[in-house]
């Protein structure tokens, strides 16, 4: 007599999952009646036609090689990319380091960014600074409102060009469609900033409100780093 348990059909009491719990726990069954793995035929996921067990094992492990290798491939990708990420920060730092003229080097920094990291336009600009370099280019137009908000920066901005008054420090803020704006301030905990570093792109996608900045943070410490040479006393 058949009869069902949990929902699930049975013969004389015994469930699918009974029969499934014993040959998960008596591994020597299909030794001993090794016929009838022979006999088993399963639906291949390639079509409605029957195929037998090991040619399905068969093409379960084609598809998880498959996988395995697709994840390798992604793997190298990334290795590539951060070790160009890698050249391209240590270039970037060596040519900070290689400047010994101290006026020239926020000309050095916006000029190695553009060139290493593909950045269309870039500048920065600069207060609170030793009075050698006051009438300097970067120490120029920067009002008591975009201090401020580089103070209020935790983290570098990142989103549209809306008409931010830094923008215009760019060659051709016209063009500009999205911005980064990082803040420069010494390392020491609840230090003030000192300026600010303004990356530019025609692109509304290339930086935007919900992108990670811990890298441009990190381009942020590096460039005040180099700069902390050029402040007052």
């Amino acid at each position: 007599m058949t009869t069902t348990m949990g929902g699930t059909p049975g013969v004389q009491g015994i469930t699918e999952g009974d029969i499934a719990s014993y040959l998960a726990n008596t591994p020597g069954f299909f030794e001993r009646h090794a016929e009838l793995l022979a006999s088993i035929r399963l639906t291949s996921p390639h079509g409605q036609r029957a195929v037998s067990l090991q040619e399905r094992q068969m093409e379960m492990l084609r598809e998880r090689i498959r996988g395995l290798e697709h994840k390798i491939v992604e793997m190298i990708r990334a290795g590539q990319e951060n070790v160009a990420l890698a050249d391209r920060l240590h270039r970037f730092v060596r040519q900070m380091l290689r400047t010994t003229d101290r006026s020239q080097l926020p000309g050095v920094i916006v000029e190695t960014l553009k060139d290493e990291f593909l950045i269309p336009q870039a500048a920065v600009r600069l207060w609170g600074i030793g009075p050698t370099f006051e009438a300097a280019p970067f120490a120029r137009g920067v009002s008591d409102d975009v201090r401020s908000f580089a103070a209020s920066l935790a983290v570098p901005y990142c989103g549209i060009n809306a008409g931010f008054e830094a923008a215009h420090w760019l060659d051709d803020a016209a063009s500009v469609k999205s911005l980064a704006m990082i803040p420069l301030r010494p390392h020491e905990a609840g230090a003030a900033s000192f300026g600010l570093l303004v990356l530019g792109s025609p692109d509304p996608t290339r930086y935007m409100a919900d992108m990670g900045t811990e890298f441009l943070a990190r381009i942020g410490e590096l460039a005040a780093a180099a700069l902390m040479r050029l402040r007052a006393g």
